[in-house]
């Protein structure tokens, strides 16, 4: 497999799909690049490529060559110790060598390095950390957080708001002596001045060629790239009336000008691209949320003494105070102190969690009550805060399947208005007569219905209805503690038709206790035989095994070291203890080594049916007796339970217990189907027969042995407690480890779908039924524009509602 990079662009100056498409089209061009998946509510591209073929800067040039431009940063750190000009030759190539960074200039003058960069690659943090790397100091500053992107984005919408109040200056007064004249409003001897042509043309003409430049810009790019976007529709309809009034107002043809319609059309898109640009930066909200989360300072133990230092100059190892009210500065693990912390934030769940030490804390979470002392184990991109930040936005990048059709007909759809617009000129023209008491000519009333179909036509809300939709659901989830991969994860979850729940750790709390010993030897007692399988089972991290030792720890019984321990994956363990080979597990392994268990089959049947799972021993090769355990429901699990029913869905849970002790929990909390006595390899072919049986299939689940499930499901759910080998293998992932997630994650992907479903059949709806009636001459353009502008801002409106979606699923 090829030498593989990814990394995020920050795109500035996309408006609609076809937009999205030329950006697309331009990254693949570069030699190397793998795939390029551009988002227009995010306004980003996800580029995968081969490093030893393209690089940042190619990729930087295709979007500008497309007409785009990249969002960058800039940094002016003041440098402490720059001495002569080899320091600053050595900080300067050692900065330009770094991947984000676009230009850095180091002056020894002012003793300041000003770096322009992009921000999605590298960091102000990691800049600082670069600085200080190869022995330079940093002159200590408030260190802000790193919203560049943030800014760039900020600014274009400035400018765009600057942009629509020249258009506003220009065009109202316009409008306003244009519409009185029309409507008989005006003074005769001001209505029938042979100026006011001209003083029309004078107000529309900054507004059509400072105000719509744009348009003018963008249009040419789109063409020049191989296809034709929403600009190309405004720069050819407004043109099309700005340019037959001009020969009008010079008295060279007789007619009524239309200056006041492309000025408006060209206010209104702008008026709409401007509210549109407000409501997608509401999008991103949730992003900001997490990123808000993030402290900026940091208490340490220095040489034995509490200092205060920015938060990303905390090392690993580091000793960390935080103070009651304060926010953990980075992860981490409880050596003194105790107290309860705020993890709402990240993990949905309104209780405080108790911390002490040996405790795991959570960077970015609140401290409540008590003084924290703590090892820091994450810091920078390592921390789960920063992780979820990153898994968030890629999630926000990916593409939808659903998507595929609205890109798909974005591709044709403007060449395809243009079409229409020509053939409604040529009808109206040619074929439609003038009425006895029409005012305008044949040419004029074709070009104005013509106008009305180029400008009602609306590329944007096609391309905005997927990608808003995903950006604030997963943000929203993000909020709930539901960390949502990828948008196509987003979506198949909507389509979940059974649910998949491993027993241990997921349904129940995977802290099994002995509940039973039942003796077949007369000479051996209970307390013999804890202490003789405890000390087999030390060494495991099997949950009944350690359900053994904790019970022999209680008895305060001292344990024996094993020798050749063995574990048998889905049978048990085995070892010598003292002397005496000792076999722990199940019937399976019992019946492997000629052991008879057909005398106390009664005494496990009834612990089974109990709900209890069977242990047997066996001491020198006799079966010597059999421990209950029993594992406790999570709390939660079933609300959880049910609530996927409520929802329609069928619960099955998968154990390696055997049959009775399985159908004993699943009656205590409503299981449809029990799959049990499943070996850890097996559950993927469990989830493979219930996919083959026509079922769209969810697993939850949170070890390792879960790992080849999760991947083999339609939707692999892992509780956020369990490995992270579970977690790497599935797209959904529950922070919290509460099992009520799982309604919560399906109920949210329905909700998601349900708006992405919306939005498109408004996006197709709006143009399938405006273009013809404004063919049909039913629509004045100036109308048509603000139809247009609304269809985007539906769009947009319509999926931020999802900011809103409960958190009782």
């Amino acid at each position: 497999m090829p030498n593989q990079k990814h990394l995020t662009l920050p795109v500035l100056g996309m408006t609609c799909a076809n937009c999205v498409a030329s950006v697309e089209r331009n990254l693949k061009k570069v030699d190397g690049v793998e795939s390029a998946n551009v988002n227009l509510s995010s306004e980003r591209a996800a580029v995968t490529y081969d490093p030893d073929k393209a690089n940042l800067d190619d990729l930087i040039k295709r979007v500008q060559g497309a007409g785009y431009q990249v969002a960058m940063g800039e940094a002016s750190l003041e440098i402490k110790n720059l001495s002569d000009a080899s320091d600053v030759r050595r900080l300067e190539k050692v900065l330009n060598a770094q991947e984000g960074v676009i230009e850095a200039q180091v002056s020894l003058a002012s003793e300041k390095a000003l770096i322009k960069y992009v921000p999605t690659v590298v960091s102000q943090n990691e800049l600082r950390q670069i600085v200080k790397s190869v022995g330079f100091d940093l002159l200590e500053a408030d260190l802000q957080l790193d919203d560049a992107e943030a800014r760039a984005r900020k600014d274009e919408i400035a400018q765009q708001k600057r942009m629509l109040t020249l258009g506003l200056i220009f065009t109202v007064p316009l409008f306003i002596l244009s519409m009185g004249r029309d409507l008989g409003l005006l003074p005769l001897s001001l209505a029938n001045h042979p100026m006011l042509n001209f003083l029309f043309w004078a107000l529309a003409t900054p507004v059509q060629f400072y105000v719509g430049w744009q348009y003018y810009v963008n249009g040419f790019k789109s063409l020049r790239n191989g296809s034709a976007n929403m600009d190309v529709l405004v720069a050819l309809g407004t043109s099309a009336a700005y340019f037959y009034s001009i020969p009008i107002t010079l008295g060279m043809i007789p007619g009524h000008v239309y200056f006041e319609t492309s000025a408006v059309i060209i206010t209104l898109v702008k008026l709409g691209k401007y509210l549109e640009a407000k409501a997608k930066g509401g999008a991103s909200d949730a992003i900001r949320k997490l990123m808000d989360l993030r402290p900026r300072k940091a208490y340490v133990i220095r040489d034995g003494i509490e200092v205060e230092i920015n938060v990303d100059e905390v090392e690993v190892g580091d000793v960390v105070l935080v103070h009651p009210g304060e926010k953990i500065p980075v992860d981490g693990v409880v050596v003194d102190g105790r107290s309860t912390v705020d993890e709402s934030m990240l993990t949905g769940e309104s209780m405080p969690v108790e911390k002490m030490p040996g405790e795991q804390l959570i960077g970015g979470t609140i401290n409540k009550l008590g003084l924290l002392k703590f090892e820091a184990t994450k810091i920078g991109k390592e921390t789960v805060l920063a992780q979820i930040i990153k898994l968030v936005e890629e999630a926000q990048t990916s593409k939808a399947p659903i998507q595929n059709l609205a890109d798909k007909i974005s591709a044709i759809f403007v060449p395809i208005v243009i079409g229409i617009a020509a053939i409604s000129f040529l009808i109206w023209y040619f074929f439609i007569p003038l009425g006895p008491t029409a005012e305008v000519s044949l040419f004029a009333r074709a070009l104005i219905n013509t106008v009305a179909v180029l400008v009602i036509a609306c590329p944007c809300a096609m391309g905005l209805a997927t990608p808003t939709a995903v950006m604030v659901g997963t943000g929203r989830g993000a909020e709930l503690g539901i960390l949502i991969k990828n948008s196509e994860s987003l979506e198949r979850a909507g389509q979940i038709t059974t649910v998949v729940l491993d027993k241990t750790g997921t349904i129940t709390r995977g802290q099994p206790a002995v509940t039973r010993v039942l003796l077949t030897e007369h000479d051996t007692s209970e307390d013999e035989i804890i202490r003789l399988v405890a000390s087999v089972e030390q060494g495991s991290e099997h949950p009944l095994g350690e359900a053994i030792t904790a019970e022999a720890n209680a008895r305060g019984f001292s344990l024996s070291e094993p020798l050749g321990f063995s574990a048998i994956a889905g049978h048990g363990v085995q070892a010598e203890v003292e002397g005496h080979q000792v076999l722990v597990g199940n019937r399976r392994l019992m019946h492997s080594k000629g052991i008879q268990v057909d005398t106390i089959e009664n005494d496990i049947r009834e612990l089974e049916e109990d709900g209890n799972t069977a242990i047997l021993v066996s001491v020198d090769e006799k079966l010597a007796a059999v421990i209950g355990v029993a594992d406790t429901i999570k709390e939660g699990s079933q609300a959880a339970i049910d609530t996927l029913h409520a929802m329609g869905l069928q619960v099955a849970m998968v154990t390696g217990d055997n049959t009775r002790t399985a159908n004993a929990i699943a009656r205590q909390i409503n299981i449809d189907t029990v799959l049990a006595e499943v070996l850890p390899g097996d559950k993927a072919a469990e989830i493979k027969k219930l996919q083959a049986a026509g079922q769209t299939v969810a697993m939850v689940g949170d070890g390792i042995n879960d790992a080849p499930a999760l991947a083999q499901a339609d939707i692999g759910i892992a509780i956020g407690t369990g490995t992270d080998v579970a977690m790497a293998s599935a797209p959904v992932v529950l922070i919290s480890g509460d099992l009520r997630g799982v309604p919560k994650a399906i109920a949210l992907s329905r909700k998601t779908l349900k708006t992405i479903k919306q939005n498109l059949f408004w996006a197709f709806f709006y143009n399938i039924i405006l273009i013809p009636t404004a063919a049909m001459g039913l629509f004045n353009p100036m109308f048509a524009a603000g139809a247009m502008s609304f269809s985007s801002i539906f769009v947009v409106t319509n999926s931020l509602r999802l900011k809103h979606f409960s958190d009782t699923a």
